[in-house]
């Protein structure tokens, strides 16, 4: 079992305004992104994964794009993509926080 303290555990920064924590097991993932450059001027560049994903609204205002479509979140909702799924988001203010749970695991955000 591991315990990660937000107090006490580092975030790792991934772009100015954006970093995460990560937990993770042999087949689940959890990474608590927080987004602090907010609002953006445009979304971010579409991507997808082979990941299973499943996203909480902790804290903020954001658009998601998926499907071709676009979708007003705030605090408390939650979104799915699929595998293989292009989607992406656009902060609208001035800090997120999204909970973000995956399946498998994401070898690409283990350092």
């Amino acid at each position: 079992m591991a315990v990660l303290k937000e107090t006490f555990s580092v975030a790792e920064k991934i772009s100015p305004g954006f970093e995460r924590r990560i937990a993770f097991l042999d087949k689940l993932m959890v990474v608590v992104c927080d987004f602090t450059n907010g609002p953006a001027d445009e979304p971010e560049k579409p991507h997808s994964h082979p990941h299973e994903q499943i996203t909480y609204v902790a804290e903020g205002d954001l658009f998601l794009f998926m499907d071709d479509k676009k979708h007003r979140l705030t605090k408390g909702d939650i979104f799915t993509v699929p595998s293989g799924i292009p989607h992406c988001i656009q902060t609208l203010s001035s800090k997120v926080r999204l909970i973000d749970s995956f399946s498998p695991v994401r070898e690409d955000y283990i350092r």
